[in-house]
């Protein structure tokens, strides 16, 4: 059985996931780690779990998601996993950042491998099926795991709410389509842990979510 630890770090309140099994391997997915007390509390939880990081993936490369690439990678010796769709926005980032006048003092690593639709992503005895879920961004993915009935959605759907489809890349309409083709069908009680705010489910928002009535 896989585990899901959530960490909300950085200005933008984003959420940061290490997934790990009873093997001690674990992924962490989205470090927005920004401040040495955010790498701090990431890394005392790996130590104090003793868990070994195996792999680095974005579900997508705005920029509160990818602030603690360079410090995982070069802290774990990992490669950055993204889809390839991404590649403009992460190379972007520090331009971005300069926008909203946020320091951005260590810029990712490039990506050295990419994921498509229908990948699996393992570590451990786990196994996460890739899904291709744009709107809010370009190429954003998202993560099933079938076996322990959740999804990480990055930041496509909400509790209540979807992702912003107004940043360069993003249409309403691909992904209010995407939500419906892609995360709907996973199933009623399976669990969405999202870029932001609380876990849901997908029967909740199938029910009360004002964007998919």
């Amino acid at each position: 059985m896989s585990l899901v630890a959530k960490f909300t770090f950085n200005p933008f309140q984003e959420n940061t996931y290490v997934l790990y099994d009873d093997t001690k391997e674990c992924i962490i997915i989205d470090p927005g780690c920004f401040t040495q007390n955010e790498k701090d509390q990431l890394v005392r939880f790996i130590d104090e779990k003793n868990l070994k990081p195996v792999r680095l993936i974005n579900t997508h490369c705005h920029l509160d998601h990818i602030f603690g690439n360079r410090f995982v990678a070069e802290k774990y010796n990992l490669e950055l996993e993204i889809h390839k769709g991404e590649v403009p926005v992460l190379e972007a980032a520090p331009m971005v950042s300069a926008n909203y006048g946020i320091p951005f003092p260590e810029p990712s690593p490039p990506a050295s491998k990419f994921l498509e639709e229908g990948d699996i992503v393992k570590f451990g005895e786990t196994e996460l099926e890739v899904l291709f879920t744009p709107g809010h961004s370009p190429a954003s993915i998202s993560f099933f795991c079938k076996k322990d009935k959740y999804v990480i959605a990055g930041d496509v759907l909400f509790q209540g709410s979807i992702g912003r489809t107004d940043l360069p890349g993003g249409d309403f309409p691909t992904l209010i389509s995407v939500i419906k083709e892609k995360l709907f069908p996973l199933g009623d009680d399976v669990k969405v842990y999202s870029g932001h705010m609380g876990m849901t489910t997908i029967g909740a928002e199938k029910k009360s979510n004002p964007f998919l009535q």
